[in-house]
């Protein structure tokens, strides 16, 4: 039995925001991708939560969905789990990749494969639902169209798995909760239906504009990616402050990226391709 799962990075191509809702969640419509890099999670015969890698330190001390993805499993299938689990942490923490909504559905993989329970199980959907927005969506790790919460999710056909991309972070966390709480309350209208790429190019992320405000520096990499040769879509993932670039091969993004370690050294980036 395969006891390892990446916790993949996601990304979202677009991201409207349509109304904020009387009980403080927004209604969003967004279109979901998945890198083919990401978070390692791997069960272990130790119980508890072991981490290390490059952001193991901004765990410290906090609560983890993981482990909270564990609990939740063990009262879906009625008795105490064994063993627990080693999160190798590659991704930057509040970063708007999914993070630790990715590690909780890597979790709530390994731990269904383990007990033979199909992840698309109702109980399974509930929990990771219960978890977080984007879990949903991280569970399946494939594109998707979410909407309500992000949790309400189609799949998308279209997008060619092995483009190029390139994530870049400026080593800045940006907590999703202040982001959101800059958006102006005012709806630009709908995501379109159809091809994904198209769509995305068509639409926006409504909380770059609150991000940039909280950050500039997001500004600042958007501008840089925008201007590489072979760009295909750069944005702002999520409530950042983690932005993306999807290329028309891997040579642009390469190059690309050889640009941001020789421009910005302190950028943390990540050479990828969509899953």
């Amino acid at each position: 039995m395969d006891a390892v799962e990446t916790a993949f990075a996601k990304i979202n191509l677009a991201l409207h925001v349509r109304a904020r809702e009387s009980d403080g969640y927004h209604a969003i419509e967004t279109l979901f991708a998945f890198a083919e890099d990401g978070d390692r999670l791997s069960l272990t015969a130790e119980p508890g939560l072991s981490v290390d890698g490059p952001f193991a330190t901004a765990l410290a001390g906090g609560d983890n969905l993981v482990t909270r993805a564990a609990e939740g499993f063990a009262r879906l299938c009625g008795r105490p789990l064994e063993g627990g689990f080693h999160l190798e942490k590659n991704l930057p923490v509040a970063a708007g990749i999914g993070g630790g909504s990715a590690d909780a559905a890597a979790a709530l993989r390994l731990l269904c494969r383990r007990h033979g329970i199909d992840p698309a199980d109702r109980r399974v959907q509930e929990l990771a639902a219960s978890l977080g927005a984007d879990v949903p969506a991280c569970l399946v790790s494939r594109p998707m169209r979410g909407e309500g919460r992000g949790d309400r999710l189609v799949p998308v056909q279209g997008l060619r798995s092995g483009q190029p991309l390139l994530l870049v972070n400026p080593m800045r966390p940006l907590a999703t909760g202040p982001v959101f709480a800059h958006w102006d309350g005012i709806d630009r209208g709908p995501l379109d239906e159809g091809d994904p790429i198209a769509a995305a190019r068509a639409g926006r992320n409504d909380l770059e504009i609150p991000a940039i405000a909280i950050l500039p520096v997001i500004g600042e990499i958007l501008a840089f990616l925008s201007a590489r040769p072979g760009i295909l879509l750069a944005r702002m993932s999520g409530s950042g402050a983690t932005c993306f670039a999807l290329f028309e091969g891997t040579e642009e993004r390469d190059a690309a990226a050889e640009a941001v370690r020789a421009d910005h050294g302190d950028w943390w980036l990540l050479r990828t391709r969509l899953r």
